[in-house]
């Protein structure tokens, strides 16, 4: 099963944001194991080089931890997971401003728009 890429943002990067996606949703647990690199290359169909880089790229982020010889787990630092999902909130929330302003929308507009779609 190949996934669906963007074609105006790295392969790889879509792909860190499919894995901290899943993490925030629940689809996948502090300290599960990933499939291996070779695996999930497969799965998502890119090169192993690919899914290589994402990996390193969720350890540096302290996303993840491998452990030599049984293979790389989501770091099971709650307070790790917590951050990722502020940072995430943060991120979508400034991209929607971005993208909403440059339609020009005022900050007054969205605010309203934004009460009136809470209220029941």
């Amino acid at each position: 099963m190949s996934f669906d890429f963007l074609p105006d943002k790295p392969i790889y990067q879509q792909l860190i944001d499919r894995i901290t996606g899943d993490l925030i949703r629940g689809a996948l647990q502090p300290g599960e194991k990933l499939p291996s690199v070779r695996e999930y290359a497969v799965e998502a169909g890119v090169n192993a080089n690919t899914m290589q880089r994402v990996y390193k790229e969720l350890e540096g982020m302290g996303i993840t931890e491998t452990k030599r010889g049984q293979g790389t787990f989501v770091t099971e630092n709650a307070e790790r997971l917590g951050q990722l999902r502020e940072e995430k909130k943060a991120q979508l929330i400034d991209d929607f401003i971005r993208n909403i302003e440059a339609l020009g929308f005022t900050e007054e507009e969205i605010a309203e728009s934004m009460t009136r779609r809470r209220q029941p």
